[in-house]
């Protein structure tokens, strides 16, 4: 029988209300608290919980700054996510090199289950992983939802909400996110 962890890293159906898994949000929770209250002179890049958690010291990292895992989080070289990046990275959020987010975007993983009683009472749901190429921009305030995949070069129009993957070198924007032109 597969833990609810197990369930959630093979894109199944689990419950978000696990002993295990709230025990790995507490562990993100720690990371993410010190490095939103470090001076930003200490803080640096990122803080050193967070730089363990996330496997990385290239990217920066602007506070705030939330995530639910971190574990999950892959972060290529000279990324950059500005201040009050959320990322619910109940499955895996690979963000290529070079990439910048803008202020405020949050990136989701997860989808709850559409029937009442399994969303609120067993807390049902499922994660799909999200990529995000290389040299990406993700304006302010943008949210890209479960299962997205972003191509190289890609820009997403401040505020827009993925909903559907992005081709390479595109400009998307609106709500949902739709392609008004390619770049070059």
């Amino acid at each position: 029988m597969k833990t609810e962890r197990q369930k959630m890293a093979a894109g199944e159906w689990y419950t978000c209300l696990d002993d295990e898994l709230e025990s790995l949000r507490c562990v993100a929770r720690e990371a993410v608290h010190e490095h939103n209250v470090l001076p930003p002179a200490e803080r640096r890049k990122m803080g050193p919980k967070l730089q363990r958690l996330l496997r990385t010291s290239n990217a920066i990292i602007e506070a705030p700054f939330h995530c639910a895992y971190g574990y999950n989080i892959e972060l290529g070289d000279q990324v950059y996510l500005n201040a009050g990046c959320t990322i619910l990275d109940c499955a895996t959020v690979t963000i290529g090199d070079q990439t910048q987010l803008g202020p405020q975007v949050q990136i989701y993983c997860a989808e709850h289950h559409q029937d009442p009683v399994k969303r609120c009472v067993e807390g049902l749901e499922v994660a799909h992983p999200i990529r995000v190429g290389s040299r990406v921009w993700i304006g302010g305030g943008a949210i890209i939802l479960a299962g997205v995949r972003i191509g190289d070069g890609a820009v997403i129009g401040a505020g827009s909400v993925v909903t559907s993957d992005v081709k390479a070198a595109e400009v998307v924007v609106g709500n949902p996110a739709r392609p008004i032109r390619r770049r070059g």
